[in-house]
């Protein structure tokens, strides 16, 4: 019985009378038939299918303090569980992992949250919009001529608290066991690059801070300008500062340039972002571990050469979806 909820034991209670069959009960709910038949016979003798008293500990909470801890943590997902133990009403003795397993008979568990850009209801508008509007392109028609352009950081030690080191009791502090991090990750490189159904830049590696001049002279005229030679060629890039500027509109627009407008806070929606993923963990794979920016950059462009096309295809194939996906979701985060 302990395997099924009250609800459950409700609509198989409800099947039984309509005269559906024990053995077709236990299947949908994937429990013993002898679970279903104690059911009935439980029902039978006490007109009720909750649970019997039974010896034991006594249960902690009332049904109204598992009705306030779930409720409460159902308006506030990110409330712990030491702020319900204090908010509860009245006296009682109740500790954290207790309102952690009335979560658990919830549904609720304590997970990492996805991390995602503050979208204003502007920016939910403006996304939305921007999906319907290219709900109908097709990677046939119309994806596979767009180039996906983005720049990306990525630093020369990243410690992101999923590292995980072996070792005994009271060895915490050993020096073998120290995850040592230098400040600021030790630094890093920021890098462009663009991606296309039949191929991909080269990675351009960007020194210092970029502007709208730099863009220009340093990525668009030499590296992004012959991608964009072929007339049907459609080129991607978020709303950044230096993508933006009045240069760059008026390079872009004197080269004859179609760009495909987006919508600002939707990084998501570019599938280089993965690609960018995708980099990082190969360079991460590597068995000798970059030491320097050099060695850093020189494992960037390498793993950058290595990944298939196909791979690069995939993405950009899956751009139909995203689009329905952030109609779906009313312009707000996609799975994404």
């Amino acid at each position: 019985m302990a395997r099924l909820s009250r609800e459950d034991r409700q609509i198989a209670l409800g099947s039984l009378q309509a005269g559906q069959s024990q053995s077709a009960i236990a299947r949908h709910f994937h429990v013993s038939q002898s679970t279903i038949s104690r059911l009935w016979v439980r029902f039978q003798a006490t007109g009720s299918v909750a649970d019997l008293p039974r010896a034991g500990r006594p249960r902690a909470t009332t049904a109204a303090h598992d009705r306030f801890i779930r409720l409460r943590h159902l308006r506030n997902r990110f409330l712990s569980a030491s702020s319900s133990v204090q908010a509860l009403p009245g006296p009682h003795r109740l500790s954290d992992q207790t309102v952690r397993n009335r979560l658990h008979e919830a549904g609720l568990r304590a997970r990492r949250p996805h991390r995602g850009a503050v979208l204003t209801r502007r920016h939910r508008q403006n996304r939305v919009q921007w999906g319907n509007q290219h709900l109908r392109w097709t990677v046939r028609n119309h994806w596979r001529h767009v180039w996906f352009s983005d720049e990306s950081y990525f630093l020369l030690q990243r410690h992101d608290g999923r590292r995980r080191v072996y070792r005994r009791v009271n060895e915490r502090y050993a020096p073998n066991c120290v995850d040592e991090a230098p400040v600021h990750g030790g630094g890093g490189v920021l890098v462009w690059g663009a991606i296309n159904t039949a191929g991909r830049s080269t990675l351009v590696h960007v020194q210092g801070r970029i502007t709208a001049q730099r863009y220009v002279e340093e990525i668009l005229r030499p590296h992004a300008l012959p991608l964009l030679a072929d007339q049907d060629a459609i080129f991607q890039q978020d709303n950044a500062r230096p993508h933006t500027a009045r240069l760059t509109t008026q390079f872009l627009t004197d080269h004859h340039v179609q760009v495909l407008p987006w919508p600002s806070m939707s990084p998501e929606m570019n599938p280089i972002e993965h690609l960018w993923d995708e980099l990082d963990r190969r360079v991460r794979r590597r068995e000798e571990a970059p030491a320097n920016h050099r060695d850093l950059l020189q494992a960037l462009q390498e793993e950058w050469d290595t990944i298939p096309q196909q791979d690069i295809r995939h993405l950009i194939q899956s751009m139909p979806r995203r689009c329905r996906a952030v109609v779906a979701a009313q312009g707000s985060h996609t799975p994404y």
